[in-house]
């Protein structure tokens, strides 16, 4: 059964799967909806339109589901989605999204993020995500499956963070980081392939290779970002049947041939 200390003040339209945990001193408005053996700590307020899915670990002091803080929102009845799997720690901010956007802000499964995060008004956060302590993102923006956002790191707005790409601590990003790339720095540039997360993850050495070629291409060969574009489409060509590589420079050329913030350079 759901076990909600007596000082927790919990909505009875909120729907909470028979086997949620809430501590105490815990606030949760009408519009919720949790999943299976999700635990929330003390001192938490969930509010808005959110739901959030099964097993997830909410620790105390979070604020999920609160209005943006967009000066152009004006109450519209939009939404905060949170999978499963995931740890938000003591003292992370999530937003519901605005009008101006989907007006959902999305968070995918097994993400870690850690105390002191905030994430905006209409991001979309991938799955297995990590977010360090104090790493801010502005609203709009896209962090992608497998990215790692250092601690104390803060995103411009309308910026995309590609899969398995890493943000070193401390760095401010204010246009795109391409998929598999290493970024850090007070305007934070490229530094290499994340290569010891993909090693981690299974890739082969065949597709770590290949990316580290087309990141050779994009940032060390001189090339236009047009010219640089084609021969990375090239690249994808060659190594056609080999799936993984192929699929890992498709996906590395069509991010960086979609952005239209600009990528880091």
């Amino acid at each position: 059964m759901t076990r909600i200390h007596p000082s927790a003040i919990v909505d009875s339209k909120a729907v909470l799967a028979e086997d949620v945990e809430v501590g105490p001193y815990v606030v949760i408005g009408p519009n919720i909806r949790i999943g299976a053996a999700t635990r929330i700590g003390s001192h938490a307020v969930i509010e808005g339109n959110t739901t959030i899915g099964a097993h997830n670990t909410i620790a105390h002091f979070t604020a999920l589901g609160g209005p943006p803080q967009d000066m152009k929102y004006r109450g519209e009845p939009t939404q905060l989605i949170i999978g499963d799997r995931n740890t938000i720690r003591e003292f992370t901010t999530i937003h519901v999204g605005t009008a101006q956007d989907e007006g959902i802000t999305r968070v995918g499964d097994d993400n870690w993020i850690m105390a002191y995060v905030h994430i905006a008004h209409d991001c979309k956060v991938g799955n297995n995500t990590i977010f360090a302590s104090n790493a801010q993102i502005a609203g709009h923006v896209h962090v992608d499956d497998w990215a790692i956002m250092g601690g104390m790191t803060g995103v411009h707005q309308f910026v995309r963070v590609g899969q398995h790409a890493m943000l070193g601590g401390a760095s401010a990003l204010v246009q795109d980081v391409p998929p598999f790339v290493i970024a850090a720095g007070d305007k934070a540039s490229p530094h290499g392939i994340n290569t010891e997360g993909l090693k981690r993850r299974g890739f082969s050495s065949e597709t770590i290779s290949a990316l580290r070629q087309a990141y050779k291409i994009l940032y060390k060969d001189g090339l236009s970002f047009e010219d640089a574009k084609g021969e990375i489409q090239k690249l994808a060509i060659v190594n056609a049947n080999n799936v993984e590589t192929a699929k890992c420079l498709t996906d590395f050329y069509d991010f960086i041939a979609a952005s239209t913030r600009g990528i880091i350079r």
